[in-house]
């Protein structure tokens, strides 16, 4: 019931209605330069803020087929420069590895979205090299910087595993800006809030990380918890939700949606569905045709036959469009460009 409820308290919530409130025109998708592809919802964690619901006794997972047709429709589109894999913790799915070598083989970047304890798995001894030989950017999950409220998010003991992960892969020369190792963290709020600005607290993470554990990265993403899944239902057992949807439709800047992610990005679920963002993917919103039936990767010829194709919105995307708004890779705005500007009153 608690997911239910959650689900239809943001429905509620109607975002397209502040797109017209702007004279903004409903969403569609403009170009496509990167395919995320979640392999799956098996994770050897749980966190609280997952919009996945991921988790160890999770099963879904992407088969060779599916990950084949991946493969193939990427060939078949030169205009996909990055491929971004993801989960559940993808590094577990047992063609993660087939999928990174085919697609540094067609010259595309890929990123791995790491949740940095996978690193210390059975069978994945070797994985930090393998990423770091195919040149695997590392966007990796570390929520905040202190021990106490990352194992509050992610379990006990998660914190000092990351510290190890982290020191393993500059070890392998991650972040240090001279072996072209990139290594991004991205920072989630504890909270039902929004996160503080990305510059400031990038800043705050370095010092922190460097002072404390000689560590050093490229990047840091702040990212909004969109109200979905995990993260929402928790917030309404909590009697929080309508209060953070306040926050999100009271922060909402007009000035996030020319870059939105969900413009120029194409999200593939474990079974080879369709959809314009990972978070849709996790609400079922996916891809159809004329005809209301759900459009497969394996029914496309090419991706850029969905540009201009209308984007499916929902409550969730004012979390995109808070503030200084939000994406898979980091804000939107910078600091100076956000600050007080097209706030709804």
């Amino acid at each position: 019931m608690d997911a239910q409820r959650s689900a239809q308290l943001v429905r509620d919530r109607n975002f397209d209605a502040h797109l017209s409130r702007h004279q903004l025109d409903p969403l569609v998708r403009n170009s496509i330069s990167t395919l995320q592809v979640n392999l799956g919802k098996l994770c050897n964690q749980s966190c609280l803020h997952c919009h996945v619901e991921a988790g160890p006794r999770r099963t879904e997972m992407m088969s060779r087929e599916v990950a084949e047709a991946v493969m193939a429709l990427l060939d078949r589109t030169p205009s996909i420069e990055v491929v971004d894999l993801t989960g559940g913790a993808p590094e577990l799915n047992p063609h993660f590895r087939w999928l990174v070598q085919g697609a540094r083989e067609l010259g595309r970047s890929v990123i791995d979205r790491c949740n940095l304890t996978v690193l210390f798995e059975p069978e994945m001894e070797d994985l930090a090299e393998f990423l770091a030989s195919h040149k695997v950017r590392v966007v990796a999950s570390l929520p905040c910087y202190t021990e106490e409220n990352v194992d509050a998010q992610r379990g006990g003991g998660a914190f000092s595993r990351s510290i190890r992960a982290i020191r393993w892969l500059n070890t392998l020369g991650y972040g240090d800006g001279q072996h072209g190792l990139q290594l991004d963290l991205v920072y989630n709020p504890l909270g039902a809030s929004l996160p503080p600005p990305q510059e400031s607290l990038e800043q705050d993470y370095k010092k922190h990380l460097k002072e404390q554990f000689g560590l050093r990265f490229d990047r840091l993403l702040a990212m909004t918890n969109l109200p979905v899944k995990r993260f929402s239902e928790s917030l309404h057992r909590s009697g929080e939700l309508p209060e953070y949807l306040d926050l999100l439709e009271a922060n909402f800047n007009p000035s996030t949606v020319a870059g939105l992610m969900c413009r120029d990005t194409i999200s593939v679920g474990w079974d080879g569905a369709l959809y314009d963002c990972d978070f849709n993917q996790m609400l079922e919103l996916g891809m159809t045709s004329g005809n209301s039936t759900p459009i497969f990767i394996q029914d496309l010829i090419h991706l850029d036959e969905l540009i201009g194709q209308p984007i499916l919105t929902g409550g969730h995307c004012l979390g995109c469009c808070a503030g200084s708004g939000s994406s898979c890779g980091g804000t939107l705005l910078d600091r100076n460009a956000s600050a007080g500007e097209g706030v709804d009153e």
